[in-house]
């Protein structure tokens, strides 16, 4: 988990994503930002090329994740992640696992739902991820209920 600052950082340039990519609602189009940066941030990116080595299958939106720290990954490495100073991202693979959980579960929409819905399960299908990535996302919100 990165540092609180950085965390705070973080949750802020995923906000800036969020606007400038105009998502309004989940799910979020991982695929589509991956595919289709504003403003030449970077090179467009087929990800039919991709091996799929790097998909984790373990869950059926397992490879949401996996699209989501490739697009952490590729946000950090370009120029426009430079002149963010996320660079240092590229080579911590537990901070490149919370940015793709901010990217994919932005604070602004997980905030949005209603208490009730602010479950791992709920999150899980809402968002198209994982019960234990949405898990950690409420934990890194803080907005995990107690009686769990």
């Amino acid at each position: 988990m990165p540092s609180v600052v950085d965390q705070q950082r973080l949750e802020q340039i995923t906000e800036d994503l969020v606007q400038l990519y105009e998502v309004h609602g989940p799910p979020v189009p991982i695929e589509s930002m991956l595919q289709r940066p504003p403003h030449e941030m970077w090179e467009e990116l087929d990800i039919n090329n991709l091996s799929g080595s790097f998909i984790s299958i373990g869950d059926r939106y397992a490879p949401r994740m996996s699209l989501a720290r490739l697009f952490a990954r590729q946000i950090a490495s370009s120029e426009w992640g430079s002149k963010q100073a996320l660079s240092s991202l590229v080579h911590d693979e537990e901070a490149i696992h919370a940015f793709a959980r901010m990217l994919v579960m932005p604070a602004s929409l997980i905030r949005s739902l209603s208490e009730g819905a602010r479950t791992p399960e709920y999150i899980s299908a809402h968002f198209e991820v994982p019960a234990d990535d949405a898990l950690l996302r409420l934990q890194e919100l803080g907005l995990l209920k107690q009686d769990r």
